[in-house]
């Protein structure tokens, strides 16, 4: 017996098994996410060295860039040896990152030894103000100091509870400082391999584009291939354009931040300047993580200076925010401030600060890919795909597609005019 099968069914059931399958999938992940979640950090562990690789190697390709053409013209060559100039310029690009690196570290580590021992030598001057107003206290208030002597049994019974309490706790705490000097070191270990990574990432970067070109051509469709690479051209202008604009951007609020602060005479100069400028990489709350631990520095050091410092930092961010940014980044997202606030608050809280940088122009591609998916989708229905048209919407009469622009008529001639 011949069974007919029909193709219109067959497909429905198709879609039926596939619809089935995915439902299934994603109850499956929900129910094990811990454990899979367990899975998903380890692996991001495990590529950590080639994460941080694809970084450095992102940051130093401009740079590489730029000296293989300025080689290029001082050698004057017709044909240019390409893996002397390649390698060249490499090494120039790691020799500089390592450069501001180390003059980075430097900064911070000159600067943080010597406001310790500015606090430290100021310790004798602190106790001696605090003893100061301790027998002014006591002169002031004799009835207060009676009633604490009385209670001074109750008093230092509660100290040796604290105490005890606290040692515990102290345990807990070197544990767990320990652990993160333990994640610090595999950090740093993580970091000095991706530059060798990043190193032979820039050597071969067209054969591994060619690479990665000839697996989209071969595994989707030519028409699909075809998109995938628009969306990674998208992804690559987005994120370049949002990172160098970001960087320069930082670099020009960090000297600004110095300038200002030496004109003012104010203490800290060079480690505030340059934690001012390493957050303000981090779009919309950038400022405000640079700010506080300054603030606080400058607490212990200068409260007079405190205040100028916070009215300095408000309208050097406004300055930021609505002229030097706008001018040097432009629309490079084309994220809206909320979408760029959900883009930080959920970036930061799965990656940290990776997250609260690296969320705005991941999440600009991601809008831009779902943007054009839903263009796509209202054009086959002949739908307008621009959202201002949807501002007043009739639900009877959707805004149909815009006609497209008429090409200039051109003037024909016929064969006998010619004759």
């Amino acid at each position: 017996m011949k069974v007919d099968f029909n193709k219109k069914y067959n497909t429905i059931s198709v879609y039926c098994i596939v619809t089935f399958a995915v439902c299934l999938l994603m109850v499956i992940v929900c129910i094990n996410f811990p454990s899979i979640a367990v899975y998903i950090k380890k692996f991001f562990k495990v590529i950590a060295p080639i994460t941080w690789g694809v970084v450095i190697a992102y940051i130093c390709n401009p740079i590489m860039k730029f000296c293989e053409n300025l080689l290029r013209k001082v050698t004057d060559r017709k044909k240019p040896h390409k893996k002397l100039t390649r390698a060249v310029s490499v090494g120039i690009s790691m020799l500089l990152l390592v450069a501001i690196i180390v003059a980075l570290i430097w900064i911070v580590v000159n600067q943080i030894s010597e406001s310790l021992l500015e606090i430290l030598n100021s310790i004798p001057e602190y106790i001696r103000q605090l003893e100061n107003l301790v027998v002014k206290l006591m002169g002031d208030y004799p009835d207060a100091v009676k009633a604490v002597e009385s209670q001074l049994d109750t008093i230092q019974t509660r100290l040796m509870e604290f105490a005890n309490n606290l040692i515990p706790k102290l345990g807990d705490l070197s544990m767990k400082l320990k652990d993160r000097a333990i994640d610090f070191v595999v950090a740093i270990k993580d970091f000095i391999i991706g530059f060798i990574v990043a190193i032979y990432l820039l050597l071969s970067k067209e054969q591994f584009i060619a690479q990665a070109r000839k697996i989209i051509y071969a595994i989707f469709p030519g028409s699909f291939s075809k998109n995938v690479l628009k969306v990674c051209a998208k992804a690559n202008s987005t994120l370049s354009g949002f990172l160098s604009g970001k960087l320069l951007d930082s670099f020009i609020i960090g000297s600004a931040c110095f300038i200002c602060m030496t004109i003012m005479k104010m203490e800290f100069t060079t480690l505030i300047s340059v934690i001012i400028g390493v957050t303000n990489i981090i779009p919309f709350f950038g400022p405000l993580i640079g700010a506080i631990p300054s603030a606080l520095l400058l607490l212990l050091a200068a409260p007079k200076q405190v205040i100028p410092f916070v009215i300095f930092i408000i309208i050097l961010q406004q300055v930021d925010g609505n002229i030097i940014g706008p001018k040097i980044l432009g629309d490079s997202t084309g994220l809206s401030p909320f979408w760029v606030m959900f883009a930080i608050l959920v970036g930061g809280g799965l990656f940290g600060i990776a997250g609260m940088l690296l969320g705005v122009p991941t999440f600009a591609v991601l809008y831009a890919m779902f943007s054009e998916f839903i263009a796509s989708l209202l054009r086959k229905r002949k739908l307008s795909h621009r959202t201002a048209d949807y501002n007043t919407l009739d639900i009877n009469n959707p805004p149909p597609a815009p006609e497209p622009p008429k090409k200039p008529e051109e003037n024909t001639v016929s064969a006998s005019e010619i004759k």
